[in-house]
């Protein structure tokens, strides 16, 4: 009897330690063949975002950055979303990634500045103030207003290097080339301009082709108005109304 009930022990052990291994099998069936799928959907645009050629000469090489999206680079060099796809043979438009090379065709300098963008619609303006005062945020809206009369629309996602995708999105102007009463635009790294960018606005276009931009939060005196000079060149952009 005694027997009897060791073999059934062993029995039940066996087909519960059986019906274990059967289903660890299907967990690492399932697994394997998700990473597959995943490295299937996703390998050809890590591939083309990690181990893509140079830009053909006479190509600018726009460096992707936090934030960008493909229709935003695009309206900033006066062109199409479908064109830089096509043209960089992207799989998923809507999936580029920070530091990705993207080349437009024929626009020349590496890190260039976008042309002027010319657009059709009627300007957005402002009517408030709602950066925080002392930033260079509060300064470049505020001179505009005492300029022309409006503030910047733009009140999120509005670092100031992202301003030039946000003029786009509120139908004003970008341009390379600058004018006295323009907000000028640094990307950052350019010129001295921190993470987040800076702003100013154009007080003079000097006989030199640099310009004197007034603007807060730049130099020593950070919490004052200040003059400094600055020259046109690769992420430095223009805005206006």
């Amino acid at each position: 009897m005694l027997a009897l009930k060791k073999h059934q022990r062993i029995w039940t052990y066996l087909n519960q330690h059986r019906a274990t291994s059967i289903i660890a099998a299907h967990v690492a069936v399932v697994t394997v063949m998700g990473l597959v799928w995943l490295s299937t959907a996703f390998a050809p645009a890590l591939f083309s975002a990690l181990a893509q050629a140079p830009c053909a000469k006479g190509d600018q090489t726009y460096v992707v950055r936090g934030g960008d999206t493909l229709g935003g680079i695009a309206a900033t060099h006066a062109t199409t979303w479908q064109r830089l796809a096509a043209y960089n043979h992207l799989p998923n438009p809507n999936l580029i990634f920070i530091n990705q090379h993207i080349c437009i065709q024929g626009h020349g300098v590496v890190g260039g500045n976008p042309p002027v963008v010319s657009v059709g619609l009627m300007a957005v303006k402002g009517n408030v103030n709602p950066f925080a005062y002392g930033q260079c945020t509060w300064w470049a809206s505020q001179r505009y207003f005492q300029l022309h009369g409006f503030y910047v629309p733009w009140t999120t996602n509005s670092n100031a290097w992202q301003w030039q995708n946000r003029a786009l999105e509120f139908h004003w102007h970008v341009s390379s080339q600058p004018t006295v009463g323009a907000i000028m635009d640094l990307q950052p790294g350019v010129q001295g301009a921190q993470a987040l960018g800076h702003v100013g606005v154009v007080e003079m276009v000097m006989s030199n082709g640099h310009v004197l931009v007034s603007s807060m939060n730049w130099g020593p005196n950070y919490s004052q108005v200040t003059n400094f000079e600055f020259r046109p060149g690769p992420g430095v952009s223009f805005i206006s109304a």
